[in-house]
């Protein structure tokens, strides 16, 4: 039996890019994005965690945007269950991540467990602009690898730190996380059904008559009706596209444009 091998990269052979690049571009993802762990750390002191409760949130759990969603509305008095059930469908993206990364890192079977641990946001934007399998692996690491000890790192700073900061209300380092995710999802936003899905999105998630926890499960219908809606008007173009073809009437040899053509040939 012949023995399965990883699919060929299929990356153009002209397309080079140095290592010291990807790198470069790895390490400025991950310490710009991991240094908001900080914010994390302080923002579920104030929520009433624990510092273990804190740091292994960001050992175990690491994404950051289920994390802040989690305090966040722990933080505003919702039911924990909820709470947790928010973070959760907001980190299933990741799922989908791992099935578009293992087919271009092609990673050995024995470290691919730990790999998934590292499959979120940033690493998978630096792994996706990557020309090759060799860049793609290399920026994967050093993405994950930097983000994730300074992620762990700044939590503990942060969660030690916030009985010095007092009201973290007050500094409104909540909103560092969404901001940051946010900075990453705008520049991937290219056609309007994106647009309005992120837009659909953000107003389900403001709805002030809905208990804490509530609007992020709420939020996740913005991209069933906007696909909808997008149904409907390319169905309407359709048949207004088909109704333009149909022969006018006035024109037939019969109507006042063929009776005019008529007299002039008399």
């Amino acid at each position: 039996m012949a023995q399965q091998t990883a699919p060929p990269d299929t990356s153009a052979e002209d397309t080079h890019k140095p290592d010291s690049a990807v790198v470069r571009d790895a390490l400025g993802v991950g310490v710009a994005v991991g240094l908001s762990g900080f914010a994390f750390g302080v923002t579920s002191a104030g929520s009433g965690l624990s510092l273990l409760q804190s740091c292994a949130l960001s050992l175990l759990v690491f994404t950051g945007a289920s994390q802040f969603a989690l305090v966040g509305a722990l933080a505003a008095g919702g039911n924990p269950f909820t709470a947790a059930a928010g973070a959760f469908f907001l980190g299933v993206r990741n799922a989908f991540y791992g099935l578009r990364l293992s087919q271009l890192l092609a990673l050995p079977r024995a470290v691919r467990p730990l790999a998934a641990q590292w499959v979120i946001d940033e690493t998978t934007a630096v792994t996706l602009a990557q020309p090759t399998r060799r860049a793609r692996r290399l920026g994967f690491t050093v993405t994950g690898l930097t983000l994730y000890l300074l992620w762990n790192l700044t939590t503990l700073l942060g969660a030690l730190g916030a009985k010095a900061i007092g009201d973290t209300d007050a500094w409104g380092l909540d909103a560092a996380g969404p901001a940051v995710f946010l900075a990453l999802l705008a520049p991937m936003l290219r056609t309007a059904t994106e647009r309005a899905v992120a837009g659909l999105a953000v107003l389900l998630g403001l709805l002030p008559v809905l208990p804490a926890g509530v609007p992020v499960l709420v939020a996740a219908l913005a991209a069933p009706l906007a696909l909808v809606a997008e149904g409907w008007r390319r169905g309407r173009g359709a048949d207004d596209a088909g109704g333009s073809d149909e022969p006018d009437e006035t024109d037939g040899a019969d109507g006042p444009s063929g009776s005019a053509r008529s007299e002039e040939g008399r």
